[in-house]
C-alpha cells in the first residue's frame, strides 16, 4: 500500500489517510440526499424522474469517480453530482427549455465526451497554464472563502429576507429563487440546531488550535453526540428501512437512457431545436470544466497537492505523466459515467479540502472516501443521521485555512486587485466557482487593456473570457 499509494513520499500513513477519506465523506455526504430530491423535480406527473434511481445513480457515480482519481492519479479528491450543475439541470435545461428529464442526461453525457476530448488534447491543461499566478492565488483564497460560506450558510447561522412579489417558487414547496432583494442577515441564536452548529464550530476551533490529530472528524463526531440531546440528531432514523430493493428496481429506467430513443436520440430529432441543444451542453461544459480547474488550484498548489516538480511535468511533459494529467482525466470520464447511470455533471468537490485539511494527501484518501460513498448505500440512514450542523464547522474552518493564499496577492495593487477581488470573493457571492473565474478572467482582461497591455494577456485567457460572456449572452436569452 506504502509503494502504490507513495505514502511516505508524501509524508503520510494508512491512519491519516483513512481518516482523511472519512473526513471528506462526511463534508459531501449531503449530496446523497440532496442530489435525488433535487433531480426529482426535473421530471413531470407523466414521465417522473425514478428519486430511488438517482440515489443510487448518485452514489455509483461518485464511488466510480472518486476511486478512478484516487487509483489513477493518486491525490485525495473526491467526485460527486454537483451542486449549481443539478439546479442547472432542473431548473434551466428542463423546467425553464422544457426538454426531458431522459434528453437532459444525454445533454450531460455529450458534456462528459467534450471534457474528455479537451484534456486529451491538452486544452485544460493549457487553460491552467495560462492563468496568471495573482489570479491562481485569488482563486485559492476565494475557495477558501466559498467554503466558508457553505459551512455558514449550512450551519444555519444567516438567513434571507425578500420583499413581496421579488421571488419565484418552483411549484407547491418547491425551491424559491429570490432576486437582489433578498437580505442577508444573522439569526437568532434561540434554536437547537444553530446553538449545535455554533457549539461544534466552538469544539472544532478549539481542537485545532490546540492540535489534535483528527481534530476536524472528532469535531464532527462530537457535534453530532451533542445534537441527540438537544434533539438534532434523529435516532430514530438508523432503523427505518430504506427500501433499496426498490432504488435497483427502478435503476433500469435511468441506466443508459442517455443513449436510447428518449434520450440521445430524441435529443437531436428535431433540426430546429439543435442550435438550443449545442448551446446547453456548450453551458453545461464551460462551467463544468472550470468548476474543476479552480478546484484543483485552489486546493493543490499551497497544500503541496500538485508540487512544483508536477507543475513543470504538466507545463513540459507529453503525455499523462504528471498527476494534475491524471487527475483533470479522472475528473473528465465521471461526467459521462454519472449521466449513464442517471444522475448531472459529476465533478470534482471543493469539500475535498475537508479532507486534505484533515491530512490526506494521496489516492488513499480518495478510496476510502469511494469505500464508504458504497457503504452509504446500505448505511444511509445511519450516515442520514450526521447533521448539516456537524460538518458545518468543518467547511467554516478550512474555508479559513484557505484564507492564507490572499497573502500572495498584491492587493495595494489595484490593477492586481480588481481582477484578484472578482475571481476571490465574486466566487462565493455568486455560489459558484466557475463564475469566480469567469468574472476574475474578464476584468484581468478589461484592465490589461486598458493600461495598453493587451499583448499580456495569454491567447488563451482572450478565448475563455469570451465562451464565458458568450455563455451569458445565451443564458439571458434562454
Amino acid at each position: 500500500m506504502d509503494k502504490f499509494f507513495k505514502l511516505k513520499e508524501n509524508g503520510t500513513k494508512v491512519s491519516t489517510e483513512v481518516m482523511a477519506g472519512i473526513t471528506t465523506f462526511f463534508a459531501m455526504a449531503y449530496i446523497i440526499f440532496v442530489n435525488p430530491s433535487m433531480l426529482s423535480l426535473a421530471g413531470t406527473a407523466e414521465n417522473p424522474m425514478p428519486t430511488g434511481a438517482v440515489f443510487l445513480a448518485t452514489i455509483i457515480a461518485s464511488a466510480i469517480g472518486t476511486l478512478v482519481m484516487g487509483l489513477v492519479a493518486n491525490v485525495p479528491y473526491a467526485q460527486a453530482p454537483g451542486m449549481g450543475l443539478n439546479a442547472f439541470f432542473t431548473f434551466t435545461v428542463c423546467s425553464v427549455l422544457g426538454f426531458t428529464w431522459q434528453q437532459a442526461l444525454a445533454m450531460v453525457f455529450i458534456c462528459g465526451l467534450i471534457n474528455v476530448f479537451i484534456t486529451v488534447t491538452k486544452i485544460r491543461k493549457l487553460i491552467i497554464k495560462a492563468i496568471p499566478e495573482s489570479l491562481q492565488n485569488a482563486i485559492g483564497g476565494g475557495i477558501g472563502v466559498f467554503i466558508a460560506y457553505i459551512g455558514i450558510k449550512n450551519a444555519g447561522f444567516i438567513n434571507f429576507t425578500s420583499d413581496p412579489g421579488a421571488y419565484v417558487q418552483f411549484g407547491e414547496g418547491g425551491t424559491v429563487v429570490a432576486n437582489s432583494s433578498a437580505v442577508p442577515a444573522l439569526v437568532d441564536f434561540n434554536t437547537p440546531a444553530v446553538l449545535l452548529a455554533l457549539i461544534g464550530l466552538v469544539i472544532t476551533v478549539v481542537l485545532l488550535v490546540l492540535n489534535v490529530k483528527g481534530a476536524i472528524i472528532l469535531g464532527i463526531i462530537v457535534t453530532t453526540l451533542i445534537g441527540i440531546p438537544l434533539k438534532v440528531v434523529d435516532l430514530s432514523a438508523i432503523g427505518a428501512t430504506s427500501s433499496l430493493g426498490d432504488s435497483f428496481a427502478q435503476l433500469k429506467d435511468t441506466f443508459l437512457v442517455a443513449l436510447g430513443e428518449k434520450g440521445m436520440i430524441s435529443l437531436f430529432s428535431d433540426s430546429a431545436k439543435i442550435p438550443l441543444v449545442l448551446m446547453t451542453i456548450f453551458a453545461f461544459s464551460l462551467s463544468d470544466t472550470f468548476d474543476t480547474i479552480g478546484t484543483f488550484i485552489g486546493t493543490g498548489r499551497r497544500t503541496g497537492i500538485f508540487s512544483e516538480e508536477d507543475q513543470r511535468a504538466l507545463e513540459e511533459g507529453a503525455g499523462f505523466k504528471s498527476k494534475m494529467d491524471k487527475a483533470l482525466f479522472a475528473d473528465a470520464i465521471a461526467t459521462s459515467i454519472g449521466a449513464l447511470f442517471g444522475t448531472s455533471n459529476t465533478t470534482t468537490y471543493v469539500e475535498s479540502a475537508a479532507g486534505i485539511a484533515a491530512g490526506g494527501r494521496t489516492g488513499l484518501t480518495a478510496v476510502v472516501t469511494a469505500i464508504m460513498f458504497i457503504l452509504s448505500m446500505f448505511l444511509a440512514p445511519v450516515v442520514g443521521i450526521v447533521p448539516a450542523q456537524a460538518t458545518a464547522p468543518a467547511l467554516i474552518v478550512v474555508g479559513i485555512m484557505m484564507l492564507a493564499s490572499f497573502a500572495d496577492v498584491k492587493w495595494t495593487e489595484f490593477d492586481v486587485a480588481v481582477p484578484a477581488f472578482f475571481a476571490a470573493i465574486f466566487m462565493a457571492l455568486c455560489y459558484s466557482i466557475s463564475y469566480g473565474i469567469a468574472a476574475g478572467f474578464i476584468f484581468y482582461c478589461i484592465v490589461k487593456v486598458t493600461k495598453g497591455k493587451a499583448n499580456e494577456v495569454h491567447p488563451i485567457l482572450w478565448v475563455a473570457s469570451g465562451l464565458f460572456i458568450l455563455n451569458f449572452v445565451i443564458l439571458a436569452f434562454i
